[in-house]
């Protein structure tokens, strides 16, 4: 089995829906899993939360979710209503979400 890491950059809400769809597919393969908001996404939390999006609750359900970008979060103004998520912040590489401990784990990065 693969350990991937989706990295999602863009915040259109489409687009991360297939982030969602394609972690929830192939976590139900048996492989593992994790999604970092990083760069535009950062906005998306709150909107997904507000709008109880079904994708996203079941992938926040299972854990695959790592985490939103600190710096970002912050750049972008939506530091707040992402704390409420309840999703952890990372910040290992200056501020921002680091891709480098996720390569050392044996993730492959897929960048949306």
């Amino acid at each position: 089995m693969k350990k991937i890491l989706f990295y999602a950059m863009t915040g259109e809400v489409m687009c991360f829906q297939h982030i969602l769809l394609n972690a929830l597919d192939l976590s139900s393969a048996g492989h593992e899993i994790r999604i970092i908001f990083e760069g535009a996404s950062v906005t998306l939390p709150p909107v997904l939360e507000e709008k109880a999006n079904p994708l996203y609750i079941k992938a926040k359900q299972q854990g695959l979710i790592a985490g939103i970008c600190l710096a970002c979060s912050k750049a972008l103004e939506v530091y707040q209503a992402n704390e409420k998520t309840g999703l952890p912040f990372l910040s290992d590489m200056n501020g921002h979400a680091g891709m480098k401990s996720w390569i050392d784990q044996g993730y492959e990065v897929i960048s949306m």
